[in-house]
């Protein structure tokens, strides 16, 4: 048994550090093609990437991309895919923000209040395309998409001065009412910039995420129910709730992703609100292959990438580098995995075939032996 646990692990590594591999050899021969000498450009990347206010800020993008990767896969290990996250975080942290700026309470009130709404709201947002699946039969991925749109559209008609937007003292800026000093979340007080607090909050969701799905009776269920619907049903699941509970988790999630910028960062929603996050946790979900540790390292990745590749522009490389890389690690993920799944299922078949012939060889030595 501890063998084959070995033996999957390494499967389950062997996929992820292919993709990256790859990658890295694609976007050098990118860089090669375009004149630019790719190792001088990846000894940049990583020179930069490891300095000490560098891996302040991998580790404040890996907060926000960590919560992305956990909404989007809860969505996947129920065989959902939740493509609206991102709508789902704006709209929560839209509403979350104003609702903070008009209160001004004890923090140790506050803070839960604005973070709770978020998650109604997320929840609440995501439940709409669950409650269409499972009705109406429409696609989650279609209804998520139109749901993108219309949050963006309800964020852009209530971010206005005399609704729930504030015009900033300069004149220049439409936001929400900032928040007040006791809405900051706290910060570990790194140099020469702090860590975001709300790493803390990304950590008790990734493992009570682990524990959910690992160790109870819902998380076996919401499983089964990925891996095949109708044998769920036959041994007694209600499929139909599963998949909105499921959509509810999942945008509840969503809610946070918003929370450390906001708490921790601008204390204010407003038009250049981080966009495309959602996006970016359904990559990270597929390069950690839905498990908190894997995700955990994919959003270290993507913050480290965004951080290096950022360093390329000042020395004469096209910042599009970043693009490649990552569409490219997203692309060679998809089809690492096939690859590792395959390899590893002739590895089965192979080993099974193996015992069964060892088994037949003892049998007919027995009966010889009885013969």
């Amino acid at each position: 048994m501890k063998k084959i646990d070995k033996e999957r692990l390494l499967l389950g590594i062997a996929a992820p550090v292919l993709a990256i591999v790859v990658a890295f050899l694609v976007t050098a021969l990118v860089l090669a093609a375009t004149g630019k000498e790719p190792f001088n450009a990846f000894g940049i990347m990583f020179d930069y990437g490891l300095k000490s206010d560098s891996q302040v800020y991998i580790l404040n993008k890996a907060t926000t991309y960590y919560l992305a990767g956990l909404a989007v896969a809860v969505g996947f290990r129920m065989n959902l895919f939740n493509i609206g996250v991102d709508g789902q975080y704006r709209l929560a942290a839209f509403f979350a923000a104003a609702l903070g700026g008009a209160l001004t309470l004890p923090g140790a009130l506050q803070i839960p209040l604005i973070i709770l709404t978020a998650m109604i709201v997320g929840a609440m947002w995501a439940g709409i395309a669950g409650l269409l699946k499972v009705t109406r039969g429409v696609s989650e991925v279609v209804s998520t998409i139109m749901l993108n749109s219309i949050a963006t559209a309800v964020i852009g008609y209530l971010l206005q001065q005399n609704r729930l937007g504030h015009l900033d003292e300069a004149g220049t800026k439409i936001s929400t009412k900032p928040l007040p000093e006791s809405s900051h979340f706290f910060e570990f007080p790194t140099t020469p910039t702090p860590v975001w607090g709300f790493i803390v909050v990304a950590v008790a969701a990734g493992i009570a995420y682990w524990f959910t799905l690992s160790r109870t009776r819902f998380g076996f269920d919401l499983r089964t129910v990925g891996q095949s619907g109708s044998a769920a049903e036959a041994s007694g699941v209600n499929v139909r709730r599963m998949v909105i509970t499921s959509m509810l988790i999942s945008g509840a999630v969503a809610g946070l992703i918003g929370m450390p910028t906001l708490l921790n960062d601008s204390h204010e929603f407003s038009g250049d609100f981080p966009v495309g996050i959602g996006f970016t946790g359904i990559a990270i979900a597929l390069l950690g292959r839905n498990h908190p540790v894997g995700i955990a390292l994919g959003a270290l990745l993507w913050g480290f990438l965004e951080r290096g590749t950022g360093k390329l522009e000042f020395e004469g490389y096209d910042k599009e580098i970043v693009g490649v890389i990552q569409g490219v690690i997203v692309l060679c993920v998809v089809i690492a995995y096939e690859v590792v799944r395959r390899y590893g299922l002739k590895r089965q078949q192979s080993k099974v075939g193996a015992e069964l012939a060892a088994q037949a060889a003892r049998n007919s030595d027995q009966q010889e032996v009885s013969a």
